[in-house]
């Protein structure tokens, strides 16, 4: 019985990073063919457009951004949420201001 619950138990834990972890593509850095192959609804096509579209409009700042792209709208967004994440995009270049000398009596 015993050796039942250790085989169980390590048969358990050897599995179960499989079926646990689900891939998360972050859309800001993925290839055509990951899109292909990880999004419900999304063919070689648009996950081709997905691409040309971040290398001509820059990182989307959000996952709801891929709307932008031509055949994506918010059906085949909500289909992969749970699939998709936005990594870091780079932050917006701030100018800043001087920093202000003191007066001089």
């Amino acid at each position: 019985m015993r050796a039942l619950l250790k085989f169980l138990l390590l048969w358990g834990l050897l599995v179960s990073p499989f079926w646990v972890s689900a891939e998360v593509l972050d859309i800001n850095t993925a290839t055509a063919g990951q899109f292909d192959d990880t999004l419900v609804g999304v063919g070689k096509a648009k996950a081709q457009a997905i691409v040309e579209d971040r290398e001509k409009n820059g990182p989307f700042k959000s996952v709801d951004d891929l709307e932008r792209v031509k055949g994506i709208g918010p059906a085949t967004i909500a289909k992969n949420r749970d699939k998709i994440t936005v990594g870091a995009v780079p932050p917006a270049t701030v100018a800043t201001p001087p920093e202000a000398k003191p007066k001089q009596k």
